[in-house]
């Protein structure tokens, strides 16, 4: 008898256990919990409800609209049947997945804030349930239920982000606009940080989800002492005040087996001219293997040496398996702006394909020294268009202005990474990318990654950076000094770069409003903390027309930080009169690329420019910020494009199977998810960027 309950217990058990391994089985791809899908971020889904046969079908479910409107970067998390987001003055919101309508939100009902959040970070243990969201220089642990703080966490529910720099960083700009990534009871924290000299130093940094301590921190430019630190000339980098940045700020992948994060790394600043960093400036423009539990360093690989481009790394890797001579390896690939695809092995971090380090042009800037050589990537082959690719014929059959055009590009260094110079410079891809925040999607089991690519040529130039008169105004000069490069010597900006004119400002913003701008920053705009008191005041005088002109104010110092030797001319997109690339067609483009193989399977014009469209003529595709998010069976969803349109695509063929015009553009990835028993596809419309319209809309749709 005793013998038979022992079987009857084994059997018992071995019923469970069964029962536990079928619903992890069931729940594998099937939930929408983390950012971009799962921590491996390959915004990938094995709901099946809608396919690529009745995918017509789908129809709007359901729509919340946000109190304020505006750029909208989210890409949402779904919890059993919370939608969890952020709107676009950085509120965080808790929305019924069935319904759209809204259980809770949290943020300061009066203040705006003029960032923008890629969304929020989910952890639970027993009943405790938290979401993780910033704002500012703030990260917040909210109650996910009712959307209060957590009282225990920090202060009254808040840490300060910039805790655990040094304490020269305390006043210094630092927030973060990606979820941070969850490791058992850690949250590894990406920050945002300037990108001029000054900048703060871009740690990468583990705290406690219960406590908000610091648990661990990695030092991406390295103490004099630290593994790294001999690929600085400078043996005080980490130290000295003007050099900063080498930031994560695009977010990470986690191997939840292995316990290893994939961290990428931006540059150090400043940028552009790196005098004040010569060398190849470890472990900036990185791909890090770190331990999650501890910050160690597993393995590194740089992308950029000495990076004078602004070719941070745009987003985070994707965690994928792959075939290579009939060995299946877990493997980790990482897009660039620069339109290439690395791959390696995950635990070693041996590229799977070869890698080449090829001589570049040098630098012909006093005091600067271009790193001789950069790697380039032997498969795949880029999925963008690169500058010394173009040619002449090469120039917009739709510009109206082509002599000009082809003037400046006759005149444009085209090398690949040509350094920067006082002659123009052709960047192409821009500064954006190519592959940019929005990430790219992957099967992981397949092996093939999709990624949105933009193909956008900017105009790269420096000027020598005079002394500044001592006879302009304190605030001209500040103004000089900080807000120049974007927004031109004349306030007009650059609007078809997305910097806006700042002339009659007063017109349009309060002087407190353009003060929080100031101190805060604006969508990408980083905040510029450091210009405080009577420079603060004297900038908004300047800016609201109430400076008088040429009164006498303070020297400037010598050792300013505005008095490096040369600086950068702007954002300058390379456009024909009519606002449109100079460059022919496509504009934007979409790609599934098999990284077994290296090859290509498609790929595709993304997007449509409405009045060329109208006139007959072909797919011209567009700007695109935002990845896609692809399902088992077959389906590609993605928005991103600057004609405001969510797309379904065959993901085999690359064929268009839906579109729907949104209420505004969705720059933002989307997410699907199932509610009782059905599946649904949402996404973020918050239009603005590009010039677009304001929208403050999240969407969701379904089938009828």
């Amino acid at each position: 008898m005793k013998n038979i309950l022992l079987v009857f217990v084994f059997m018992a058990s071995v019923l469970i256990s069964c029962s536990k391994n079928k619903e992890n089985v069931v729940k594998e791809y099937t939930t929408w919990s983390s950012y971009l899908g799962g921590s491996d971020r390959n915004h990938y889904s094995k709901l099946s409800q809608i396919t690529p046969e009745n995918v017509k079908k789908l129809k709007l479910a359901w729509s919340y609209s946000a109190i304020d409107s505006g750029q909208m970067q989210m890409s949402p998390i779904i919890v059993d049947t919370m939608v969890y987001g952020v709107t676009a003055a950085v509120r965080a919101v808790a929305i019924h997945a069935e319904t759209g309508r809204e259980i809770w939100r949290f943020g300061d009902s009066l203040k705006v804030w003029h960032s923008t959040s890629r969304g929020v970070s989910y952890w639970e243990k027993d009943k405790d349930k938290r979401v993780f969201y910033t704002r500012g220089e703030h990260l917040f642990a909210l109650d996910a239920l009712t959307g209060k703080p957590i009282s225990s966490f920090g202060e009254n529910g808040k840490i300060d982000l910039r805790k655990g720099f040094p304490e020269s960083a305390k006043d210094k700009f630092i927030v973060s606009n990606t979820p941070g990534t969850v490791f058992k009871d850690l949250i590894i924290m990406p920050t945002r940080v300037s990108e001029n000299a000054g900048a703060a130093p871009g740690d990468i940094r583990a705290f406690n989800v219960l406590t908000g301590d610091v648990e661990w921190a990695f030092h991406t430019i390295p103490y004099p002492d630290e593994p790294g630190s001999e690929t600085w000339e400078n043996k005080n980098a980490r130290t000295d005040e003007f050099i900063g940045g080498a930031n994560n700020w695009a977010g990470m992948s986690l191997d939840e087996e292995t316990g290893i994060v994939y961290v990428p790394t931006g540059t150090a600043s400043p940028d552009f001219y790196g005098w004040l960093r010569l060398g190849s400036n470890l472990y900036s423009n990185c791909l890090l293997a770190l331990d999650a539990s501890t910050g160690k360093l597993l393995w590194h690989y740089q992308f950029t040496h000495h990076d004078l481009w602004d070719r941070d790394l745009p987003a985070p890797p994707n965690l994928i398996t792959v075939n290579h001579d009939g060995v299946k390896i877990k493997a980790v690939a990482q897009v660039t702006k620069q339109g290439y695809v690395y791959l390696f092995d995950r635990k070693t971090g041996k590229p799977l394909f070869d890698i080449e380090e090829r001589p570049v042009p040098a630098s012909s800037l006093n005091g600067e020294e271009a790193w001789p050589t950069q790697p380039f990537p032997t498969m795949p082959r880029p999925f963008a268009r690169q500058s010394e690719d173009l040619t002449e014929n090469d120039i917009s059959p739709y510009a109206e202005n082509k002599e000009e055009l082809k003037e400046l590009f006759l005149k444009a260094d085209k090398r690949t990474y040509a350094p920067p110079n006082t002659n123009p410079v052709l960047l192409m891809p821009g500064y954006d990318g190519a592959a940019e925040w929005g990430g790219t999607a992957a099967d992981p089991n397949d092996g093939i990654i999709y990624v949105n690519s933009n193909e956008m040529a900017w105009i790269l130039q420096m000027e020598k950076n005079d002394v500044v008169s001592s006879s302009l105004t304190l605030g001209e000069r500040t103004y000089l000094s900080n807000c120049a490069t974007c927004h031109q010597k004349n306030r007009e900006g650059l609007p078809a770069s997305g910097f806006p004119s700042l002339i009659n400002i007063k017109d349009k913003l309060t002087k407190n409003q353009i003060e929080q701008t100031i101190i805060n920053g604006k969508g990408m705009m980083t905040g510029f903390p450091q210009i405080n008191g009577d420079e603060k005041e004297a900038l908004l005088r300047f800016l609201l027309g109430l400076e008088i002109k040429h009164s006498v104010g303070p020297e400037i110092n010598s050792e300013n930080i505005s008095d490096l030797p040369y600086k950068h001319m702007g954002y300058n997109k390379f456009l024909d009169s009519n606002g449109l690339p100079a460059i022919s067609p496509p504009w934007g483009t979409l790609h599934a690329i098999d990284m077994n193989s290296g090859e290509f399977i498609w790929s595709i014009p993304f997007g449509e420019t409405p009045h060329l469209k109208e006139q007959g003529f072909p797919t011209t595709g567009t700007e695109n910020y935002g990845g896609a998010v692809v399902t088992e069976n077959g389906l590609l969803f993605i928005a991103a494009t600057k004609d405001g349109f969510f797309r379904a695509i065959d993901k085999h063929t690359g064929e268009i199977l839906w579109e729907y015009e949104l209420p505004a553009p969705a720059f933002a990835t989307p997410a699907t998810y199932e509610v009782n028993g059905k599946q649904f596809v949402v996404i973020a419309c918050g239009g603005e960027k590009l010039g677009t319209k304001k929208g403050n809309q999240i969407v969701a749709f379904a089938l009828d």
